[in-house]
């Protein structure tokens, strides 16, 4: 049993930035040497986003955390989809961008936020809740706005990009229900135990972690690209790093 809680720890905890979401550098290849509809591909990496990125997971692991009938788990994961499906296709089908650096480490804070939250922090420091649904709705538009950013920089072809978005969003969406149904399994496992209350508070604090060193990172690389240059900043996390420039 203290095997598996260090493990837990270790995986919430070290899940590194430089690591991004593990996606090889071919795929990102493939996409900006390809055009045309590519439907069966964009699915593909779409789920496989999802579910190697660890900053999802964390923030889906944080949202599920404390609930306990599937029809709320439904409901904030929806608005988590929506707010994520609405960035993502209006980022790269419209072009509108921000500095990725930043939006990352907006990430990281939603992170922070949700386990802030799940540790009661606002109620026992500040004497209210805030509205937990518009908050998770909140956390997914920067999710998609974050994957936008990086999609963005491959200079995707115009043609059939619209079908491809589209795709591509639905397999985030695929992706996000088999890490959800893992999640929640390994949740319903967890919470039959006694650990579950010993150490609710250790895993939340975990994560808050998780979150805050994902925050410095990227602060850490907006400051070095701000004083010297883009070439000089170290990757953002993300889907496909800093493969491919931008026009």
């Amino acid at each position: 049993m203290r095997n598996y809680k260090s493990l837990l720890l270790a995986l919430l905890v070290s899940g590194l930035p430089a690591l991004a979401h593990n996606v090889a550098a071919k795929d990102a290849e493939f996409l900006k040497q390809n055009a045309g509809a590519l439907i069966v591909p964009y699915i593909y990496l779409g789920a496989k986003h999802m579910v190697t990125g660890y900053d999802h997971l964390l923030i889906l692991f944080g949202v599920i955390f404390f609930l306990y009938r599937m029809r709320d788990v439904a409901v904030y994961v929806t608005c988590f989809a929506i707010g994520h499906s609405v960035t993502l296709l209006t980022g790269v089908l419209t072009g509108l961008h921000l500095n990725p650096y930043i939006v990352d480490a907006i990430i990281g804070l939603s992170v922070v936020y949700k386990a802030f939250d799940n540790l009661d922090g606002f109620r026992t420091w500040f004497g209210f809740q805030p509205n937990t649904k518009l908050a998770v709705l909140a956390f997914g538009l920067f999710h998609g706005f974050g994957l936008a950013t990086k999609l963005q920089e491959l200079n995707l072809s115009k043609v059939g990009l619209v079908g491809n978005m589209i795709s591509f969003n639905v397999g985030v969406e695929i992706g996000q229900l088999i890490a959800l149904s893992i999640i929640l399994m390994f949740m319903t496992w967890w919470r039959r135990t006694s650990d579950f209350a010993k150490h609710a508070v250790l895993a939340n604090v975990a994560v808050m972690t998780a979150g805050f060193l994902l925050m410095a990172y990227q602060l850490g690389g907006y400051y070095v690209e701000m004083k010297n240059g883009p070439a000089a900043a170290p990757a953002a996390h993300g889907v496909f790093a800093k493969v491919g420039t931008r026009a």
